[in-house]
């Protein structure tokens, strides 16, 4: 009857079902490019020469591409159609012509540029600046006088910073 217990063998065992974990897919990822391209003369990217933290030079410096300096340079530096960098560890004393100059560590002397000569943050200039356009970012440190060139004119409109800092800290 319906009340009486059955005994246990007589009912099914029941076993437990293996679990089998998800599949996951796997993503692949291409190995990198182990073959170095060299640039060609259409790439966007131009030459640049290093003067490394570890060199310190003396006298003229001319050159026929762009050129990053981080270490210690004095003298004079011509570089007509191309831009000079001071990197953040550089320090330079020398009267400087180029293109364009970018100005991240230390120059003392005069700067003239025929595009466009920028002081960043932690750029330190002792010295006159002559360009098209300058540009000095807030926290630089820029002592001396700006003359700023027009195209057409053969004249320069001279703006003059009282022989006092620009500081902006």
């Amino acid at each position: 009857m319906w009340w009486e217990k059955k005994p246990q063998s007589d009912l099914p065992n029941p076993r437990p079902t293996p679990v089998t974990p998800p599949l996951i897919a796997k993503v692949e990822t291409p190995m990198p490019e182990t073959i170095r391209r060299e640039p060609t003369s259409s790439s966007a990217s131009p030459v640049q020469a290093v003067i490394g933290r570890s060199i310190v030079l003396k006298g003229e410096l001319s050159a026929n591409e762009d050129l990053l300096i981080e270490g210690q340079f004095e003298g004079t530096v011509n570089l007509q159609d191309h831009c000079l960098s001071v990197g953040a560890n550089g320090k330079v004393k020398a009267e400087i012509h180029a293109r364009q100059v970018v100005i991240l560590g230390s120059v003392n002397g005069n700067v003239s540029a025929r595009e466009k000569i920028e002081v960043r943050r932690s750029g330190n200039v002792i010295g006159d600046l002559t360009a098209a356009s300058v540009s000095i970012e807030e926290g630089a440190y820029f002592k001396g006088s700006i003359d700023i060139l027009r195209e057409g004119k053969g004249e320069e409109s001279r703006i003059t910073t009282a022989a006092s800092a620009y500081d902006n800290d």
